[in-house]
């Protein structure tokens, strides 16, 4: 991601939290982004496991 881009989703991030936040809450946010854009990553390289596979490998019925 480009600085200028990132600088922008980071401000758009503060702004978006409320007037009583602290680190963790920041932290929190920065690390749920960071796992959705890993996991948008992986799905478009097909590292992607089905549901039906997650099912018979640790034996989950519907």
């Amino acid at each position: 991601m480009e600085k200028t881009v990132l600088k922008k989703e980071v401000d758009n991030m503060l702004n978006d939290l409320p007037d009583d936040a602290n680190w963790d809450d920041l932290m929190y946010k920065i690390y749920v982004r960071q796992s959705i854009e890993h996991g948008l990553k992986d799905s478009d390289a097909g590292r992607i496991v089905s549901h039906e596979d997650i099912k018979k490998k640790y034996q989950l019925a519907e």
